[in-house]
């Protein structure tokens, strides 16, 4: 499973860094797309990615125009992350897919209205109350690019614990 993390105009460099982090555990290629509302080698953004950042496949886009030209949605298992999804995260299986893209929107806005219009059939939520606007980005980032790679048999991902070996 190749999963790709898009962050559409990021506002907050902790939580880039955060995600950087998660990226790198999970060994999915994050994309960052332009403008971003710091600059990347901000010191936050580093301290929150600590020091993950040169195990981290990193894709960089111009404009969110650009990333969709080159990544067809109509041609990739692409996936918009919004309050407003269609699905629920969960109920899509990922299990049989090689490739996935899963975008997020800035922190203040989300994703593009037209774009979720578009592709309304690929949008997909996390449930939360309703009275609430959103979770944070790192956090939701976390939740679905998880699920994804449960779903997935955590291929690739070490699932036991070496921690007791050398104390038996």
């Amino acid at each position: 499973m190749k999963l790709n993390i898009v962050l559409v105009e990021p506002e907050i460099p902790q939580n880039t860094g955060n995600i950087a982090r998660t990226c790198a555990a999970l060994g999915a290629k994050l994309h960052l797309v332009y403008p971003l509302g710091f600059s990347i080698s901000e010191k936050q953004v580093k301290r929150a990615g600590l020091d993950y950042w040169d195990k981290l496949e990193i894709e960089e886009h111009e404009s969110f125009k650009k990333f969709l030209e080159k990544y067809r949605p109509e041609e990739n298992n692409m996936f918009f992350v919004t309050t407003k999804g269609k699905h629920v995260y969960s109920d899509v299986n990922y299990s049989n897919m090689n490739e996935v893209f899963a975008l997020f929107g800035k922190e203040t806005k989300g994703l593009p209205e037209d774009i979720l219009l578009k592709y309304i059939d690929k949008t997909i939520r996390i449930p939360m109350r309703e009275s609430l606007r959103s979770l944070n980005l790192s956090n939701s980032v976390a939740i679905v690019a998880y699920d994804i790679f449960r779903q997935a048999g955590f291929d690739k991902l070490q699932e036991i614990s070496n921690y007791f070996d050398d104390r038996l």
